[in-house]
C-alpha cells in the first residue's frame, strides 16, 4: 500500500542489494558485472565522470531526500542558517546539497579534523571540533538557539542534545544518522515547539543525484579519500573503518 502511495522506501516486502532484512541476505554490489531493472537505472552522459563519482548518488539521493523532507527546497533555503551535526560521507554530502539549494550560513560539527576538513571542501562556511572547542558550538545555544534547520547526522546521544539546544524556536531538526534508543531532551523540543523530523532513504531523489553528479553541480570528488582494487579489499575496509584519516573509501573493478 505505501508503494501505491509513492512511498517506496517503506514498502513491506523491501528488496535491495546488499539487504539484510531477509536470510539469506541480497547480494550486494561487489562485482563487476550485474542484472538489474531498467527503472533502476540512470544514464549518464557525461564521460568525465568517474565510476567512483557515479557511484556516491545513492548516498547523495538520502540527502536529498533529507532536505525535501525538512521542506528546505532551494527557494526557501537562502539566508538560512544551518547547522549539520557529523562530517561523514552523508553529512559532508549534506553539506553540497545545502550548498547547491542556496543556504545561507552553514556551520559543521564532528570529532574529526579530517571530517572537517572534507566539510570544509565541499562548501561549509565554519566547523567545530566539539571534543576540542565544544564551547563554540555552546555559544550558538543563547537566546534559545541560533540555527533555523539542523541536520543530525551522527545519532549520537551527545550530538542530538546539542543539535536541540542549537536550534532556534520553531526550527526544524532532521534526523539523518540511525542509531539504538536514544535519550532525547524532549522538554526542549516541545519548550522552543521544534519541529522534529525522521528521513529514510529517497525515492525520486536517486534520478536528481545522478543528474547533479553528472552535471558536477555538486561535487562529490572531496569525499572520495582512496580507492582501491578488488584484490586489496581489506585494506579498503581497515582504511574505511579509520575516521580519523578517511571519509569514503571505494572499490574499483576496473582492468
Amino acid at each position: 500500500r505505501y508503494c501505491r502511495e509513492g512511498l517506496q522506501q517503506h514498502c513491506l516486502t523491501m528488496r535491495f542489494f546488499g539487504s539484510a532484512l531477509r536470510y539469506p541476505h541480497e547480494q550486494g554490489g561487489f562485482r563487476d558485472l550485474m542484472v538489474v531493472d531498467a527503472l533502476q537505472c540512470v544514464r549518464i552522459d557525461n564521460p568525465e565522470i568517474s565510476l567512483g563519482e557515479a557511484a556516491c548518488a545513492e548516498p547523495l539521493a538520502v540527502c536529498l531526500h533529507a532536505l525535501n523532507r525538512a521542506g528546505m527546497s532551494a527557494g526557501n533555503l537562502a539566508g538560512k542558517s544551518v547547522l549539520v551535526t557529523g562530517a561523514g560521507p552523508i553529512g559532508a554530502l549534506v553539506v553540497a546539497a545545502l550548498c547547491h539549494a542556496g543556504a545561507g550560513h552553514i556551520v559543521v560539527t564532528d570529532l574529526q579534523d579530517m571530517a572537517l576538513e572534507t566539510a570544509r571542501r565541499v562548501g561549509a562556511d565554519e566547523t567545530i571540533n566539539v571534543g576540542t572547542e565544544g564551547e563554540r558550538l555552546d555559544a550558538y545555544g543563547a537566546g534559545k538557539g541560533t540555527f533555523d534547520v539542523v541536520f543530525e547526522c551522527s545519532a549520537a546521544g551527545p550530538a542530538i542534545r546539542s543539535a536541540i539546544a542549537a536550534t532556534r524556536p520553531q526550527g526544524t531538526l532532521v534526523e539523518v544518522g540511525v542509531a539504538g534508543d536514544v535519550a532525547v531532551p524532549l522538554n526542549l523540543l516541545v519548550g522552543k515547539e521544534i519541529a522534529f523530523v525522521g528521513t529514510h532513504r529517497f525515492v525520486g531523489e536517486y534520478a536528481q543525484a545522478v543528474g547533479l553528479i553528472a552535471s558536477r553541480r555538486i561535487d562529490v570528488r572531496p569525499i572520495i579519500s582512496a580507492t582501491h582494487d578488488l584484490d586489496d579489499a581489506a585494506t579498503a575496509f581497515g582504511m574505511a573503518a579509520d575516521r580519523a584519516r578517511f571519509t569514503k573509501v571505494q572499490l574499483s573493478f576496473a582492468d
